[in-house]
């Protein structure tokens, strides 16, 4: 089978496709021929081992050649996939012989490949009825992300939530998902953006290139910076009393789950989440799919078609 591989650490170049023996799925695996998978911000960092700045970001760095590999991945690269079950192991009972799944990989990874076999406790859930491929791989990575936080944020009905960064994957799922859970929603994101974060159900957009965050008025029950680039003290002025400042850029990480992928379906064959495709690339672009998404000009997912 084809599958990506990351020959080191570093810029786009170090990934290349090769073919490969195709997986056997343990006694407790299912193996998912992959139809889509989605190329996310945690991917490409994870390529090049950036673990951010500071103290944090060094240990992070020593914790991903500890759990991934200390010269180089040894996992093909890969988080998030929809596709096609085409076989079970013996001890699998969730799913069958072609259901339709999308997935959040973990620390198995595996995504970038023609197939791949996943233990059947990660977070897979049946994909929703009325979408692709493509449009399923899009959902977990974002859809998940905003779930856990805004959830634990005390994201309901009539609260007021200000969206830092609502054109990425997690921010324009979290929009939707603010939304979903009855909130107000008010978006902070670039020019280019500002349209499609009003189309996914923000009320009032906020440019931050001509309006600061020292300058947006207003106070809120819940601010969720969705790229972690904001820090608790620069958002202090916006958030109301016994409101919750959240942000991805945490030592708390988003919980990968089967039931929350499971709503992420309902929410989509509902109308109330819809995918938000920026480009797709062949698995053989993976090198330029990963330059895309370096360049920090995305607006949504990137997905990776494999046919």
């Amino acid at each position: 089978m084809k599958a990506v591989i990351a020959h080191g650490y570093g810029e786009p170049e170090v990934l290349g496709v090769v073919d490969i023996e195709k997986p056997q799925p343990k006694s407790d695996e299912l193996l998912i021929k992959v139809k889509a998978a989605s190329l996310n911000s945690g991917d490409v960092r994870l390529r090049a081992l950036d673990g951010g700045d500071g103290l944090k970001g060094f240990v992070a760095k020593i914790i991903i050649r500890l759990l991934v590999g200390i010269r180089k991945p040894k996992r093909i690269p890969g988080s998030v996939l929809a596709g096609e079950v085409v076989e079970v192991g013996k001890d699998v009972t969730r799913f069958k012989v072609g259901d339709q799944v999308h997935a959040m990989a973990g620390f198995s990874f595996g995504a970038f490949a023609e197939y791949c076999a996943l233990p059947d406790k990660r977070a897979i859930a049946l994909k929703p009825t009325t979408a692709s491929f493509a449009e399923a791989s899009t959902l977990a990575f974002g859809g998940n992300t905003a779930l856990y936080f805004l959830r634990k944020a005390g994201t309901s009905r009539g609260k007021k939530v200000l969206i830092y960064g609502s054109t990425g994957a997690v921010g324009t799922s979290a929009v939707q998902v603010a939304k979903y859970l009855g909130a107000e929603v008010v978006a902070v994101s670039g020019p280019e953006g500002m349209e499609l974060s009003r189309e996914l159900g923000a009320s009032k957009v906020y440019n931050y290139k001509e309006t600061p965050l020292t300058e947006i008025v207003g106070q809120f029950d819940v601010v969720f910076d969705a790229v972690g680039k904001v820090t608790k003290q620069q958002a202090a002025h916006l958030v109301a009393e016994g409101g919750e400042f959240i942000t991805v850029d945490s030592l708390d990480v988003a919980k990968e789950s089967s039931a929350d992928l499971e709503e992420l379906s309902k929410m989509y064959d509902e109308g109330t989440l819809v995918a938000t495709i920026d480009k797709t690339f062949e698995l053989d672009e993976i090198v330029e799919a990963n330059r895309y998404v370096d360049s920090g000009r995305k607006k949504g997912s990137v997905v990776i078609k494999i046919s």
